[in-house]
């Protein structure tokens, strides 16, 4: 790298350069002409501002590094300013005190993706940053980019840890940069990719993998890759032209990946959705390498493997990792149908008063607008008398009826989907049959994991016959779902669905017995259980236990589902006090995700704790589960129910008494925050520590620069 890409000419200490990045690069620009590096700077700022336009170039350490190649200069060119007033560049830790704008020619990409990693690197090491802000002259500058700019590069595995660290630092564009310009040469072709993303519940870890992959692909020079968020609020889905041209896929997923023979035959990177969230660009990277192997792992293509659509992209996932994948499955598609039915039970209740379940089957039949209800209503030949009467209690029976119908599908969907996270489509029907099975022999939801679990596995094992071609096409259609559903139907009802319709009834049996000290054990194990992996398995068994037994309408189980509710509640609660009561605690960004992170907790979204477990599991995990307990123990002790399965504080007429939930929660918020304060101040995590200390250093420093004259650039 040759010295002259940055001289004293092209550096500025302490200039005001205006508020916004534009003004910021204008100046920049016009700073390359005045060193001779340019005639055209309005050029060189308009190409260098396009791009900023696409992705911020804000990295960690209030850094910023906008950059763009254009026919404006003809050497690679390195600019600084160290600006006397911060400007935001979309960068994860606040504005930027420290701006480089590298000018790369047309064609040069080369050179521009050198000094962008090699300065993407250095940006992590606290002893350069510090050159950088304590130089006194521009000499002191030039020396210390020169150094980073001429140094050796680094073997390719050495190159690879330096991006993870990068990476842990927060630095997505810095990692981003480091990794393509190690990875590809920029005058290779750009590799497409296609990625799906989804996680169990279709909300938060979808859609955070999602932007994850897409900023830091955003960043790079080598890929192009496209998304296909599979959750609840939807997503575009990838045209099959670009899926056809793709040279590899990258699966990011909890459940099984929607209509899966779309993408088969191509080289496949599965994981977990959280690593897309964590570890974008080393996928990106893995994704890359996969499509330059002809050893690749591909998506199974083939009858078989169209029909099956299992949740294992990869034909030697193991089998015990297919069934959890395809439990997540099931439970990601019956959030819907209890989170919309639990709900409208909620608003009868609301509407119609809490009686309105005595007549939620008569009233909307035999009653109509014009023919309203009175307080008493004949039922079953019996006169029963209601609180409410007229609209109030004709609508809330109508919102109840609504709400129970809906959740009578709750154990059909997840059997059916169950099956499907094994088997693809043919494993739906006879899920859908298999679950309606262990309703009617009482097996519940018990039944219905055993009947999904069952269909999805037989109607797999069905769809590996070989058979002729004339009978292929009835297979996925006709034949594996019929017998299929036969061999279900007939071990259920022969076999398997009197024993657990006695296990189903001895644990509603159990937990209607349950009161005093045994109630408030199971608050605790609640608790622990949904603060353990903020979202993960545990968190959605804890969850699909609650909200199984809002069906049978019990105050048993409602209290149960109350105890869900307000320890999923906490975590993020509680840690987003904790970084406004000890910021120095918590990292730059982690103070960011605070300032929304109560938000998301009072949703009863636990997600929102997610950036904070990864960053420092070993100490916010123990602490959350903690407040999770207290929230689940004395919600149990106070005999709080909750009759709507989400919504969080903002479904607060769904909860009985309404005064317990606030007590509880705020029990578990106080016991979480004070234990992870403790747990940091007691047990300090090193990085988290002097990444605290350098932010709170050029916060102070920043200060200590805008009180001062800003000097002649």
């Amino acid at each position: 790298m040759s010295s002259s890409t940055i001289t004293p000419d092209l550096v500025r200490l302490d200039p005001d350069f205006g508020g916004t990045p534009a003004e910021v690069i204008g100046n920049l620009a016009e700073l390359v002409a005045s060193a001779g590096r340019t005639s055209e700077p309005q050029v060189l700022a308009d190409a260098a501002a396009a791009r900023e336009e696409k992705a911020g170039t804000g990295v960690n350490g209030q850094v910023a590094i906008p950059h763009c190649r254009t026919s404006a200069v003809s050497e690679p060119t390195l600019a600084f300013a160290r600006l006397s007033r911060p400007v935001d560049f979309s960068g994860p830790d606040g504005d930027a005190q420290l701006v480089f704008l590298i000018a790369a020619p047309e064609g040069g990409g080369k050179e521009h993706l050198k000094i962008l990693s090699k300065l993407a690197r250095a940006l992590v090491r606290g002893d350069f940053l510090d050159k950088l802000r304590n130089a006194s002259v521009p000499e002191d500058v030039v020396a210390a980019v020169d150094e980073v700019l001429n140094a050796e590069p680094k073997k390719k595995k050495a190159a690879t840890s330096e991006t993870a660290e990068t990476a842990a630092a927060g630095s997505t564009v810095a990692a981003t940069t480091a990794t393509s310009a190690v990875k590809q040469p920029a005058s290779a072709p750009k590799k497409r990719i296609v990625a799906v993303t989804s996680c169990a519940t279709g909300i938060a870890h979808t859609y955070m993998a999602a932007d994850a992959l897409e900023q830091a692909a955003n960043a790079r020079d080598d890929v192009e890759l496209r998304i296909e968020p599979q959750g609840s609020s939807g997503g575009d889905r990838v045209d099959q032209a670009f899926i056809d041209s793709a040279d590899a896929v990258i699966f990011a997923h909890d459940v099984a990946v929607h209509d899966r023979e779309r993408f088969a035959g191509k080289p496949v990177i599965d994981s977990p959705v959280k690593r897309g969230i964590n570890e974008p660009n080393t996928m990106i990277d893995e994704a890359i390498a996969a499509a330059d192997n002809p050893n690749a792992r591909r998506v199974p293509g083939g009858a078989a493997a169209a029909s099956s659509g299992s949740g294992d992209a990869q034909g030697d996932v193991s089998w015990p990792k297919r069934l959890q994948q395809a439990i997540m499955t099931g439970v990601s598609y019956m959030v819907p149908f209890v989170a919309a039915g639990g709900l409208l039970l909620a608003l009868g209740f609301l509407v119609g008063g809490y009686d309105v379940a005595n007549g939620w089957q008569t009233i909307p039949l035999d009653f109509s607008p014009a023919n309203l209800p009175g307080h008493d209503v004949l039922i079953d030949g019996e006169t029963v008398t209601f609180d409410r009467s007229g609209w109030a209690l004709y609508m809330g029976a109508v919102l109840f009826a609504i709400g129970q119908l809906a959740m009578q599908f709750v154990v059909a969907a997840l059997s059916g989907y169950i099956g499907y996270g094994i088997a693809g489509r043919p494993g739906i029907a006879p899920g859908f049959v298999g679950g309606a099975i262990s309703v009617m022999v009482g097996a519940g939801f018990i039944g219905g994991l055993v009947t999904g679990l069952l269909a999805g596995v037989i109607a797999y094992w069905i769809g590996s016959w070989k058979v002729p071609r004339w009978l292929g096409s009835l297979m996925p259609v006709v034949i594996i779902p019929l017998l299929t559903s036969l061999i279900v139907g007939l071990v259920m009802f022969l076999l398997l669905g009197r024993p657990l319709g006695a296990v189903m009834t001895g644990l509603q049996s159990w937990l209607e017995s349950m009161s005093g000290s045994s109630a408030i054990l199971l608050g605790v194990i609640i608790g622990l259980m949904m603060c353990f992996d903020l979202g993960g398995p545990v968190n959605k068994a804890a969850y699909l236990f609650g909200t199984a037994g809002l069906s049978a309408g019990t105050d048993a189980a409602y209290e149960i589902m109350a105890a869900v509710m307000i320890a999923g509640m906490v975590p993020p609660i509680a840690l987003s006090i904790a970084t406004f009561l000890r910021s120095k605690l918590f990292t730059p960004a982690e103070q960011e995700n605070g300032k929304s992170a109560w938000l998301l907790g009072l949703s009863f979204v636990s997600e929102g704790a997610i950036p904070f477990a990864a960053a420092d599991p070993f100490r916010v995990i123990p602490s959350m589960m903690l407040g999770g307990a207290a929230a689940g123990a004395t919600s149990m002790a106070l005999s709080v129910g909750a009759k709507a399965p989400h919504g969080g504080i903002f479904v607060i007429f769904a909860y009985e008494p309404w005064w317990g939930m606030f007590i509880a929660l705020a029990v578990g918020v106080v016991v979480a925050t004070i234990a992870v304060i403790a747990a940091k101040q007691l047990w300090p995590n090193k990085t988290i520590e002097e990444a605290a200390q350098d932010h709170a250093d050029a916060t102070a420093d920043n200060q200590t620069d805008s009180s001062a004259a800003p000097a002649t650039a």
